[in-house]
């Protein structure tokens, strides 16, 4: 883990954290351009604006493409805080992201190794894939957030 990399990092667990504060499943994701400058932000929305496509990576992308006027991302860096899943993995495919630095896995629906590896697979563009920048603050974001989730239903269903 590089000195850069904890730094992005920490800039997806802050977009990560707004989405727990919204309710959200506390997901963030950053875009950073040639390494240095952050062009695109992202956090879970799916449930605050009732569409499924609202993932932190895909807003992020979505932001990234309007900054560069393009749909092309090689000299990027997506940070994100759980491993994408399936759509989210087809995106950074099809956008090109060089890159992607990732929190903690996914053996649910990862698609970076966590249930499927997209990178297995015969595509036109494989970026590189970096495992477990800050694991354990990722982590217990979503265990944290899950466990507060679980009381909530107890107390809502006594």
């Amino acid at each position: 883990m590089t000195e850069l990399d904890e730094r992005f990092m920490r800039e997806a667990l802050a977009e990560a954290e707004t989405a727990r504060e919204m309710d959200e499943v506390p997901v963030g994701a950053v875009i950073v351009y040639r390494g240095e400058r952050i062009i695109g932000r992202g956090h879970n929305e799916k449930e605050t604006g009732k569409n499924a496509l609202y993932h932190a990576e895909l807003i992020a992308i979505d932001r990234a493409c309007r900054e560069l006027s393009g749909w092309r991302l090689p000299d990027s860096t997506l940070y994100v805080t759980l491993e994408p899943c399936p759509m989210c993995a087809g995106a950074i495919v099809n956008a090109r992201i060089g890159r992607v630095v990732i929190g903690t896995a996914d053996p649910r629906t990862g698609a970076f190794g966590g249930v499927t590896d997209l990178n297995a697979l015969p595509l036109n563009h494989k970026p590189e894939i970096t495992l477990g920048v800050l694991q354990e603050e990722c982590s217990e974001l979503l265990r944290a957030y899950f466990r507060a989730q679980r009381e909530k239903y107890k107390e809502e269903n006594k």
